[in-house]
């Protein structure tokens, strides 16, 4: 316990749906979910796999943590090769899936193979099934969990399922959970169409249990109690959500705005959380409520409504009702990265990127380069089929965004992501992206710390894989600035090896806001077998991030991957506190090789490998 110590592998190939024993050898040194679905991947497939291959496979993992009664015990993971990077991958989801999938007696769900036709995988307990999807196949999230409620006469079952947008080829296709949560990048949704299987439903009731009850009723509710009594947790994130950072961010000259030309939006107030709550024109506000996943006492969800009056829904009654509204990483991408300030064009936008499970972050992100090639001359409306592609235009989003997902026109080729587009149009430096993954929405040039994060990540540019954001911007857990590289080494490895063990133990990772290790190692001891300690969590993401790291040099990665855009380090910020700076990853990143055990072109060592026991 709180391990269920079963595995489902599900060969969609035979058609098989076989139960197995977890390994708990590795559970006890990879914790769960990111860590132990990582061990699982990395032993059963080839690193040099094409990712849309039948020979990759793809894992729903929860942790020991998830279904339990600790705060934000919400979280699955996907891990895979992914799609758009071909490095490994790892996205993470809330809402109530992963919870239903720990009830219904499964620490993970392997998939591999391909099957010859639709397929969805239906669960419940200790039943297990793969059933005809071909009337859903074609069809959006939204229609496919709708219809497999309804065909199971279960309103409460809970499905991950993929839209068109995956189904069309779209490189970075999510997987869509409970309407507008998602396992959100690398192209994990992508990896699940190409093995023709659109849906997981799974229903469980089978409770999760702990290995010492009354110590981890103790120990989750001090937790619970430091989230509480905490600002960030208890005030800012349930009031405003993430969309707190947007201003936040733009004041200190850290938010890429127009394909990274800029390091401020002029507009950045208008698509703000604060904007959010302003009343509009037919007298609603487009926040309508926050929203919380399974066991979160956060709450920091929104749901929005968009004004029925505006262009962008005059014919879209399907989208007037309430929904997943903004957070702060698609506001950003499909705002201030494309340099559009229309709040209702972004919402709408957003609303198709869960309707049809696409990363707001990569679409966003690709839509503003593609825009810069198009004010460049570079792209021509004989290229986008007439479409006007200006920075700065909501109309240009919404009509793209539509198309991207239905695979159709321009759309298909924003469908391949900033890297490809822009090789395809000979400006590959203007891709805001490392390893293929398009980073989010801080710039390193006005924080240093998230660049050495986004250029060493595993998963390509990231920042919940190091959330150094925390210390630079925030003061969490001790402030440091933002805008000098000393110590940012350290920083660095220190949160994504913290981040390796909270990710794997199934719990949301903003609760670091307000816990450190010595807040989630007690749950995890008393919710398992075995000894948990800060300690030893931390030694096990250490072991997670240097097998992630072994995993992409097999998979033809090497430390001459580990950079950063040109933009981010030859251009310097031209306004805010970073003006005048550019990225100095140079300084940053061979100590960051040193603190690792890693040798001067990023390879760890035998000494390094044999610590930790790989």
């Amino acid at each position: 316990m709180s391990w269920t110590k079963k595995i489902l592998r599900v060969n969609l190939t035979t058609g098989s749906c076989t139960p197995e024993a977890l390994n708990m050898d590795w559970a006890r040194q990879y914790i769960g979910q990111r860590g132990l679905a990582t061990k699982y991947l990395t032993e059963e497939i080839d690193p040099k796999v094409d990712p849309l291959s039948p020979d990759n496979k793809m894992i729903f993992a929860t942790g020991p943590l998830t279904g339990t009664g600790a705060s934000t015990s919400a979280r699955y993971s996907v891990i895979t090769k992914g799609a758009l990077t071909g490095a490994i991958s790892c996205s993470n989801s809330g809402g109530y899936f992963g919870n239903e999938l720990k009830n219904a007696g499964w620490d993970m769900v392997i998939v591999e193979g391909k099957s010859p036709k639709p397929v969805y995988l239906y669960i419940c307990n200790d039943v297990a099934e793969l059933r005809d999807a071909a009337e859903i196949w074609g069809t959006s999230t939204w229609n496919t969990e709708e219809w497999i409620k309804k065909t199971h006469q279960d309103p409460v079952m809970r499905v991950a399922s993929v839209g068109i947008a995956a189904e069309n080829g779209v490189l970075y296709s999510a997987i869509v959970n409970d309407l507008h949560r998602a396992a959100g990048r690398s192209g994990v949704g992508t990896v699940m169409a190409s093995k023709n299987l659109k849906a997981i439903g799974v229903r469980g009731t089978l409770g999760v249990g702990v290995n010492d009850p009354e110590a981890f009723m103790k120990a989750a509710s001090a937790a619970k109690k430091v989230l509480a009594d905490n600002a960030v947790t208890g005030v800012g994130l349930p009031t405003h959500g993430t969309q707190i950072l947007m201003n936040v961010i733009n004041e200190i000259g850290a938010l890429p705005t127009r394909n990274a030309e800029d390091v401020q939006f002029e507009n950045a107030g208008d698509i703000s959380a604060e904007a959010m709550r302003e009343t509009r024109r037919d007298g609603t506000t487009n926040l309508v409520a926050n929203q919380a996943c399974f066991g979160c006492t956060i709450a920091c969800g929104r749901v929005s409504r968009i004004d029925q009056t505006h262009y962008t829904v005059v014919n879209r009654p399907e989208y007037w009702g309430a929904s997943g509204g903004l957070e702060y990483e698609a506001a950003w991408a499909l705002g201030a990265a494309t340099g559009i300030k229309d709040l209702e064009a972004l919402t709408y936008a957003n609303f198709i990127c869960n309707e049809q499970a696409i990363d707001p972050i990569t679409f966003g992100a690709t839509l503003g380069a593609a825009m810069e090639l198009y004010d460049q001359g570079v792209i021509t409306d004989e290229d986008t089929g007439g479409v006007a592609l200006n920075m700065g235009s909501a109309e240009a989003l919404t009509t793209m965004v539509e198309l991207t997902g239905k695979g159709e026109g321009f759309g298909a080729v924003l469908g391949l992501g900033s890297k490809r587009l822009c090789e395809k149009y000979g400006h590959p430096e203007l891709s805001m992206s490392v390893k293929g993954l398009e980073f989010p929405a801080y710039d390193p040039r006005g924080i240093q710390g998230i660049g050495l994060n986004y250029a060493t990540s595993n998963r390509g540019a990231c920042h919940v894989r190091g959330y150094t954001v925390a210390s630079e911007v925030l003061g969490i857990p001790e402030k440091t600035d933002p805008l000098v590289t000393e110590g940012k080494a350290g920083l660095v490895k220190a949160f994504q090896d913290a981040t390796a063990a909270v990710d794997s133990a199934g719990i949301c990772l903003f609760t670091t806001f307000a816990w450190s290790l010595e807040d989630i190692a007690p749950q995890v001891d008393a919710a398992c077998e075995g000894e948990w300690t800060v300690d030893s969590m931390l030694e096990a993401g250490e072991r997670i991030w240097n097998m992630e790291r072994k995993f992409n040099l097999a998979a033809g990665f090497t430390g001459k991957d580990d950079t950063l855009p040109r933009r981010i380090l030859k251009d310097a910020a031209k306004t805010g506190p970073a003006k005048g700076l550019v990225s100095s990853l140079d300084k940053m990143l061979p100590e960051y090789y040193e603190l690792r055990g890693w040798s001067a072109d990023g390879v760890p060592s035998g000494e390094t490998l044999s610590r930790l026991g790989l």
